[in-house]
């Protein structure tokens, strides 16, 4: 057995001036990698690709993968690079094989396409029309039609922080495989609710996503083969963006209509509490600090400019509040500032520097526009930043830095990284000599995936609304090409059909 594994992976903030080319997917590397060496670096990884490679290799198939291209969210992807990955993937395709399993996002807009899943898809069935295909989809996916018609089954994660992507493709590499047999025939439906929960009220320890998640489990040791709620990605300005629902059952489309239906209505009836109540940023950081002694560190989430959600890291108001009030014994991770890097890198260890931190990518998509931070301070330490992760999301991976450098100033220690990547693992702090529990504050460009390492570590959490382009107050972005009417936007009552 023949078993094509691929990964295309991109969350797509239609706002964020973040540049997605090729390079973004190859991970510092000349090209994205393929073969032999994407095999080992991904093999018992808690990834999807992870996942994958445990399924065909317990069945003996014979492994190919033309691409292993994921990139952090940020601006729509390039042209010529979502060429470079899709002919990957369409050449081994055309090439022949008995199942194909991919790791996708969902969430893919390019220069030209809105679905850049669903054209993927397209072009794979237009060179193999009949090949099974497992399709492993984040929970933040925005559907479109051919995404799930053109699959053989879709699954998603059940969790956010999404600490169960190596599950996710195991279950639906193991359910394509029993199609394969001949022991399951697929039968998938799905549908969409006309509104766009806020990220910052997704996660899965909070109320209603926990209940949703929780059903659609349910719904699989209740007969369904795979059941799926994904929660959308309200940073995509297209038509689909949303919440939506694929149901897989044995050939029994009633039960997954049934489902489908129950899942949708719940979401939609609880749809005030998926929106978020921003709190003035001065507040937040006085409020944090009466919170000091709390018996461990006080997180303050600079959530407006997350990385994982296709912010600048490089917005500087919350860091600047910080310092206007005062607050001492700070770690902050951190800062997406490669001119800042080299600057610091040519003073030297131990030596004084003034910097112009951040603000330095504009964001046309907003009103507003982050600053650069002036800043005086000591070069703590230089590093080439690399750990390797050990928390459940994304365990055994080795998570890349780029060049980092940890500038001091008073007792605040800001860490400014070379390439974006998002602070869910305290190895970010403690491979550079930070220990952050021993700190009174830590201060986060994160939004929900803080959770899986930091949640354990610190006493409180404070949520900052600063500056970004993944901004949880809609009213500062213009949504063009969304379908309209829909929730919070516009004020529905009742959605004419899911």
């Amino acid at each position: 057995m023949h078993i094509v594994i691929a990964q295309m992976s991109h969350e797509t903030n239609t706002f964020s001036p973040v540049l997605t080319d090729l390079a973004r997917f190859a991970g510092g590397r000349d090209a994205p990698m393929s073969g032999d060496v994407a095999r080992d670096v991904y093999r018992g990884t808690a990834s999807c690709m992870g996942g994958y490679l445990k399924v065909a290799e317990e069945a003996g198939a014979d492994i190919s993968i033309p691409v292993v291209a994921g990139a952090p969210p940020s601006g729509p992807v390039e042209d010529d690079a979502y060429e470079y990955i899709t002919g990957k993937i369409v050449e081994a395709a055309g090439l022949g094989c008995d199942a194909i399993f991919l790791d996708l996002h969902g969430a893919m807009v390019t220069r030209s396409v809105d679905d850049g899943e669903g054209e993927l898809l397209r072009r794979i069935r237009a060179v193999a029309p009949r090949v099974p295909i497992a399709v492993a989809l984040d929970m933040h996916a925005n559907l479109y039609p051919d995404i799930v018609e053109l699959a053989t089954l879709v699954y998603g994660y059940h969790t956010y922080p999404h600490i169960d992507m190596d599950v996710t493709a195991e279950h639906a590499g193991r359910l394509l495989l029993r199609t394969l047999r001949g022991e399951a025939h697929p039968t998938m439906v799905w549908g969409n609710a006309p509104m766009l929960p806020h990220v910052m009220r997704q996660g899965t320890d909070d109320f209603p996503n926990d209940r949703l998640q929780a059903r659609a489990s349910e719904m699989e040791s209740q007969g369904a083969l795979a059941v799926s709620v994904f929660t959308g990605f309200p940073h995509a300005d297209i038509a689909n963006a949303g919440l939506s629902v694929v149901v897989v059952t044995d050939d029994d489309e009633a039960l997954a209509e049934r489902y489908r239906d129950e899942l949708l209505d719940f979401a939609w009836g609880e749809r005030e509490a998926f929106v978020y109540e921003v709190e003035p940023l001065e507040d937040s950081v006085a409020r944090a600090n009466t919170l000091a002694d709390a018996g461990g560190p006080v997180l303050l989430l600079d959530h407006y400019d997350n990385t994982a959600s296709g912010g600048t890291m490089d917005t500087t108001e919350v860091l600047a509040e910080i310092l206007r009030q005062g607050l001492e014994d700070v770690a902050v991770f951190g800062f997406f500032d490669p001119e800042a890097v080299a600057t610091m890198v040519a003073a030297g260890v131990g030596n004084e520097v003034c910097i112009a931190l951040g603000g330095k990518l504009e964001m046309p998509a907003l009103a507003r526009q982050s600053r650069p931070l002036e800043l005086a301070g000591r070069v703590k330490l230089i590093s080439e930043g690399r750990f390797r992760a050990t928390v459940p999301m994304s365990r055994g991976l080795t998570m890349n830095m780029g060049t980092t450098a940890v500038l001091s100033v008073g007792s605040v220690d800001i860490v400014v990284v070379s390439r974006h990547i998002e602070p869910f693992d305290p190895g970010c702090f403690r491979s550079l000599g930070i220990e952050p529990t021993e700190r009174r504050f830590l201060m986060l460009k994160s939004r929900i995936h803080y959770r899986t390492g930091f949640k354990p570590l610190v006493k409180e959490v404070v949520e900052c609304a600063g500056l970004g382009v993944c901004t949880s107050d809609y009213s500062e972005v213009t949504f063009e090409n969304v379908r309209r009417p829909i929730f919070p936007l516009d004020g529905i009552n009742s959605p004419e059909r899911f």
